[in-house]
Parts: structure tokens; C-alpha cells; sequence
């Protein structure tokens, strides 16, 4: 379990997560094991001793700045609805707040991730689609974060935010 609190964006795709559990046809049954058959060469086992790569750093800070902006966030929303008494005022003042918020950091680490992380980790490329290969059914793109990635997050919603 995730020592840190759970977002609403997190809670959200949990929620779904079970939803789509629940009417799976596998739920209950046993997986086929997938053995795979691979020796470790000499060369990754004398990068393994010099730690993490640039790119594994690089993630992490990339985690580690939004969940920092997500923190941040959460007070501001929490408290601009304090100390604000109209829906409408709030949904103003949380879209200007939103639209304001600084991510250059963050975005600088994203943009330098999405140009180098295919060859520093090595990536293999689909000759299909001429294009990198998917991580887990996804691209290894991350999306510079702006006012709708906060606006997803935390919605201009005054009562959400009390609640």
C-alpha cells in the first residue's frame, strides 16, 4: 500500500479499477505463469553497481515535483474555498490561480525525459508503427502539466473542495 495520501484523480481510477474487477471473466481464476528465459549480461550487472541511470533520476524527480505541485495544490484549493463564500467567485479565482501556476520545472525535467529516455534506456522500436515500443500498453511520453492537468486534479468546484 502507498504510504502517501491518495488524490481524487488517483481514488478515481482505483474506483474504476474495481468497477471493471467486478465484471472481468478472469476474476477468480489462476493466471498462466509466463516463464521468461534470460541470462543478465556482464555489462548490466557493472551498471547495476553505479546505481540508478539518468533516466530512472530523472523519473523520479518528475514524480517527486508533482506530487510536490499536487500537495501545494490541494492546500491552495482547500483554502481559497475557505476564504471564499461564492460558487462562482471560487470557480473565477481557481481557474485564474490554475491557469498562473508555474510547472516550468517539472515541464523542463518532462520535455528533457521525452527526448532522451529512448536511448538512454535503450528502447526498441516497433516496426510496425515505426515508432518506440509501448511501457506497459503505454507510450513513454509524459504530458507537460498546465491549468487543465490541475483543473482535472482539483475541479473549480467550491462544495468539492470543503468536502
Amino acid at each position: 500500500m502507498d504510504p502517501r495520501t491518495e488524490t481524487p484523480h488517483e481514488q478515481r481510477e482505483r474506483e474504476q479499477l474495481e468497477a471493471d474487477l467486478e465484471t472481468s471473466p478472469v476474476r477468480g481464476k489462476p493466471l498462466r505463469q509466463r516463464l521468461r528465459n534470460f541470462r543478465p549480461d556482464s555489462a548490466s550487472g557493472v551498471q547495476a553497481l553505479s546505481g540508478p541511470t539518468a533516466w530512472m533520476r530523472r523519473l523520479r524527480a518528475i514524480e517527486d515535483c508533482i506530487e510536490q505541485h499536487e500537495r501545494q495544490l490541494a492546500e491552495e484549493w482547500r483554502s481559497l474555498a475557505r476564504d471564499t463564500h461564492d460558487r462562482a467567485e471560487f470557480a473565477v479565482a481557481w481557474r485564474t490561480l490554475a491557469s498562473e501556476w508555474s510547472f516550468a520545472e517539472v515541464n523542463e525535467l518532462i520535455e528533457r525525459h521525452n527526448r532522451n529516455f529512448p536511448a538512454e534506456a535503450r528502447l526498441a522500436m516497433d516496426p510496425r508503427t515505426r515508432d518506440f515500443v509501448r511501457i506497459n500498453g503505454r507510450s513513454y511520453l509524459r504530458q507537460p502539466l498546465d491549468q487543465s492537468w490541475v483543473l482535472e486534479r482539483f475541479p473549480a468546484d467550491r462544495e468539492a473542495a470543503l468536502a
